[in-house]
């Protein structure tokens, strides 16, 4: 008989996902830089906001697609790091449906699809409102035996 991982309930899952992800929240200057916000993390999920800002918009005068990236890719860590396994991005596609507007707010929701012994898969839908904007699926590759974050 081989051995099974301990079950951990959701309560706990949810309070070391949340452990973790303000640690890593802390130490993420470029998000913080850009003002991204942190509004929820679970086992293998995350909510990251963001009002769009003049100077994150390119010549069109829309939001610059690698800043709709990055926000869709910070809520993607989050996500992928909950269970404070180290795991980082093997790559992601984007793509963009429509576009947004200094002043206007986005988050982007990232939700596990999959997660194998070292991959993993993760949705992240980025909405204004009710409206997503960009569809982005980013796949993940944990280190193995390595935390994300030490102590926890």
């Amino acid at each position: 008989m081989s051995a099974q991982a301990p079950t951990v309930n959701a309560t706990e899952a949810t309070a070391l996902a949340r452990q973790v992800a303000e640690a890593l929240w802390r130490q993420d200057r470029a998000s913080q830089h850009l003002g991204m916000r942190l509004l929820h993390v679970g086992d293998g999920e995350a909510d990251v906001g963001m009002t769009v800002q003049a100077e994150h918009c390119n010549g069109f005068g829309t939001l610059h697609g690698g800043l709709l990236a990055a926000l869709a890719d910070s809520a993607f860590a989050m996500a992928c790091n909950s269970r404070n396994e180290l795991t980082v991005a093997a790559g992601f596609d984007i793509n963009i449906v429509q576009s947004a507007l200094a002043g206007q707010d986005l988050i982007a929701q990232a939700r596990r699809l999959h997660q194998g012994g070292r991959s993993g898969v993760y949705d992240v839908t980025v909405c204004r409102g009710d409206e997503p904007i960009a569809h982005f699926r980013g796949r993940s590759q944990r280190l193995t035996g390595r935390k994300a974050v030490e102590g926890l």
